[in-house]
C-alpha cells in the first residue's frame, strides 16, 4: 500500500520526475560513498533525462543533490546559483561534509541517444579514488511523481504497510467503504492513522493544502518572465487583475478562477519555486487549483473538508501509481494532467457530497477524455503547453464533478478500466511524444531565436 503522502510531496520546480527525483538520487548516492575516498564523482544522465535535462532542471538538481540538498527542504532560490557555481569550478561539496574536486565538463555527461533498459529517466552515479579506481556505482531511475529506486530496486514488491484497508484497485477500495459504511476519504484516514499518528497525519495534510495555497498567492504575485530561452511571461498575476476587476464590476459569470489558480501554480513550478507534487510537478497545478476553487467559493467549505478533499485525491492517486503510472516519460501527459484531473475529480465531487458511484464516474470520465495525451514540452522546458493545460484540466475536473452529481453515479466503464486503458496506450506511444521535446509542439516550434 502506497501513502496519500506519497502522492503530495512538497518540493521544488519545475519537474518531479526530472528535478525532485533525480536531486534524490544524487544525495542518496553521495550519502552512501561519502565515507569513502572518494576524489570525485561522475553522474551519466539518460534519455528522457538527458534530452530535456537543462529546461527540467535536471543537472542543477543532481548537482545540488550530491552536495546533500533535498527537495522539500532545500532553498529553491539557492539551486541555480550553486549550480552555476559548481559549474564555473567551485569544489563540490559531497554529501555537504567535504569537499572534492569538480570539472562539470568531466564528470556530468548527458547521453541524449541512448536509453537505459528499464526506464526512459536513468541516471547514473559513479565515485572515483585519487587513482582514478571506481569505488562505487550506482544506477537508478526517476519513475514519476518523485519516485526514485536503484536498478536492483526496479519492479520489486515494496514493503506492504500494515493498514486495515488494503486495497490495490477501485473495486476493492469500494468494497471497503460499503462494508464498513465509510467514505473514501474515511478508509484513507484509517490507513494513514495505522502508519501515523492521527495528529501527524492531520498536520501533515494540513501542510500540503497551505504549500498549495501559498503556491497559488505567490503564482498570483509574482511578475516577469519563466527561465528558459524563450521569454515566455507570466500571465498569472495580469489574469488575476483583471478577474478581480470584472467580479468589483459586477460580473460574476466569469469562471475562469480554477484555470487562474493552476496556471499561477505551473508558473511558480516553471519558475523552481516551492511546489506540492500532485501527483507530479508537471500537473501541479490541478489539484491545488480545485481545491481553491471549493474553498473560495463554497459556503460549505472547512478544515475538515480540505483534509477529506486530499484523502480522497490521494486514494484515487494511489490507483493510478500502483497499476499504471504517472511518469510523462513512460506514458506520456495523461499520466500527469490526465491523472491529476481524474484526483481532482473525484476529490471535488466527494466534499460536494458526491455518492460512491458518482465519485467513481467523476474520476474515471476525467481520465477517459485525457487518453492519449502527449507530453511535448516545447524546449524541455514545463511552461508551452504545460502551464495552460493545467488551467484547462482544472476546469475540466470541476465540470466533471457537476456532470456526475446530476446523474445516478451509473457508468459502462469503470474507473480501474481506464486505468488500465491508459497505461496500454502510454505503451504504445511512440518515444517521441514521451517527455523527449523531439515531437509534437516541441518539434513544431523548436528551439529559441538567439
Amino acid at each position: 500500500m502506497l501513502s496519500v503522502f506519497d502522492m503530495f510531496k512538497i518540493g521544488i520546480g519545475p519537474s518531479s520526475s526530472h528535478t525532485v527525483g533525480p536531486m534524490l538520487a544524487a544525495a542518496r548516492f553521495a550519502q552512501e560513498v561519502v565515507s569513502l575516498p572518494v576524489a570525485r564523482v561522475a553522474v551519466d544522465l539518460y534519455g528522457s533525462l538527458a534530452l530535456t535535462g537543462h529546461g527540467h532542471g535536471t543537472v542543477g538538481a543532481v548537482l545540488n543533490g550530491l552536495e546533500g540538498q533535498l527537495p522539500a527542504r532545500c532553498d529553491p532560490a539557492a539551486i541555480v546559483p550553486r549550480a552555476e557555481a559548481l559549474q564555473a569550478g567551485a569544489a563540490l561539496r559531497l554529501a555537504g561534509q567535504r569537499d572534492i574536486g569538480f570539472d562539470y565538463r568531466r564528470d556530468i555527461t548527458l547521453h541524449r541517444h541512448e536509453f537505459l533498459k528499464l526506464h526512459a529517466n536513468g541516471l547514473r552515479c559513479s565515485a572515483w579514488s585519487a587513482a582514478d579506481e571506481l569505488l562505487a556505482q550506482q544506477t537508478y531511475y526517476s519513475i514519476g511523481g518523485g519516485f526514485v529506486v536503484s536498478e536492483v530496486e526496479f519492479g520489486q514488491p515494496q514493503p506492504e504497510l500494515a493498514v486495515p484497508y488494503p486495497f490495490r484497485s477501485a473495486a476493492e477500495l469500494l468494497v471497503h467503504c460499503r462494508a464498513q459504511h465509510k467514505s473514501i476519504a474515511e478508509i484513507a484516514w484509517a490507513n494513514e492513522c495505522a502508519c501515523r499518528h492521527p495528529v501527524e497525519v492531520r498536520q501533515g495534510l494540513l501542510e500540503i493544502a497551505r504549500t498549495m495555497h501559498d503556491c497559488i498567492e505567490a503564482g498570483c504575485r509574482h511578475e516577469g518572465t519563466l527561465p528558459g530561452g524563450y521569454a515566455v511571461r507570466r500571465r498569472a498575476p495580469a489574469i488575476f487583475r483583471k478577474l478581480v476587476a470584472l467580479q468589483l464590476s459586477g460580473r460574476h459569470d466569469i469562471m475562469l478562477w480554477p484555470m487562474l489558480y493552476a496556471m499561477a501554480v505551473n508558473e511558480e513550478n516553471a519558475a523552481g519555486g516551492r511546489i506540492v507534487t500532485a501527483p507530479t510537478n508537471g500537473a501541479a497545478g490541478i489539484v491545488p487549483a480545485v481545491l481553491q476553487y471549493w474553498r473560495n467559493f463554497d459556503a460549505r467549505a472547512s478544515e475538515q473538508g480540505m483534509v477529506d478533499f486530499l484523502l480522497t485525491a490521494g486514494a484515487i492517486g494511489m490507483l493510478y501509481k500502483m497499476n499504471a503510472s504517472i511518469s510523462g516519460a513512460e506514458v506520456g501527459c495523461q499520466g500527469e494532467v490526465g491523472v491529476a484531473c481524474s484526483m481532482a475529480a473525484g476529490a471535488y465531487c466527494a466534499v460536494l457530497g458526491g455518492t460512491l458511484a458518482q465519485i467513481e464516474n467523476a474520476a474515471e470520465i476525467a481520465m477517459e477524455h485525457h487518453l492519449g495525451l502527449t507530453c511535448d514540452p516545447v524546449g524541455g522546458l514545463v511552461q508551452i503547453p504545460c502551464i495552460e493545460r493545467n488551467g484547462i484540466a482544472a476546469e475540466k475536473a470541476i465540470k466533471v464533478a457537476q456532470l456526475a452529481l446530476l446523474e445516478d453515479g451509473e457508468h459502462k466503464i469503470s474507473l480501474d478500466q481506464v486505468i488500465a486503458t491508459m497505461y496500454r496506450t502510454g505503451l504504445d506511444m511512440r518515444q517521441q511524444y514521451k517527455e523527449t521535446a523531439t515531437g509534437g509542439l516541441a518539434l513544431t516550434v523548436g528551439a529559441p531565436a538567439c
